[in-house]
């Protein structure tokens, strides 16, 4: 598969940056065409502009605001999100490329009448989600685990109606060890070695 990788987090030397590294790896071992896409290191805007705002709706695909990113989305056949969950949820960069980039006319269509919107990233069987979690797995789920709600259930109604979808998180990475890290980089290698298209 052509997978898009979106990877998100500011310090360079972060564990997050070796999760990417080993999913990339991982990724690439087993066939795959990894398209890395790194939102700090690129310097990705977030803030969603007024005028933007004011059109959002009737936006059409020749008028994004991100031409690049809507090409490499619309490439992708798979799309993986590496990142940090701060306060439960997404970074704010991370959050801010969602509201900028899967806009109407890429990612959805609004219908002119009554009806639900019609997704328009069907071309993408699989959606995972790789994390780190400050927080214990079982106070995450009592809070209900916001980011992955959003993407793999929100993002996930935009995809394929066969989209695969892959969640695996580091929890309680305030106290992490390096054990602990080293035993959750072997479980993504090994999960992502399993993918196939």
């Amino acid at each position: 598969m052509r997978i898009l990788l979106v990877y998100c987090h500011p310090v360079p030397e972060s564990f997050c940056a070796a999760i990417r590294d080993t999913a990339i790896r991982a990724l690439e071992t087993a066939g795959h065409d990894v398209d890395l896409l790194d939102l700090y290191a690129e310097g990705f805007d977030p803030v969603m502009p007024a005028d933007e705002r004011r059109h959002y709706n009737e936006m059409k695909l020749a008028d994004h605001p991100f031409p690049d990113h809507a090409e490499r989305l619309q490439a992708a056949e798979g799309l993986l999100l590496v990142y940090p969950t701060w306060w439960y949820g997404l970074p704010a960069m991370l959050k801010g490329w969602l509201d900028r980039v899967w806009t109407p006319d890429l990612t959805f269509r609004i219908p002119d009448g009554p009806g639900p919107i019609e997704p328009l990233m069907t071309h993408i069987n699989l959606l995972g989600v790789i994390t780190t979690c400050g927080a214990p797995r079982w106070w995450s789920y009592v809070v209900s685990h916001p980011g992955k709600r959003t993407i793999l259930r929100g993002m996930r109604a935009l995809c394929g109606k066969s989209c695969r979808r892959l969640f695996m998180a580091h929890y309680m990475m305030d106290k992490s060890t390096p054990e602990s890290r080293a035993r959750y980089l072997a479980a993504v290698e090994k999960r992502l070695l399993k993918i196939r298209g």
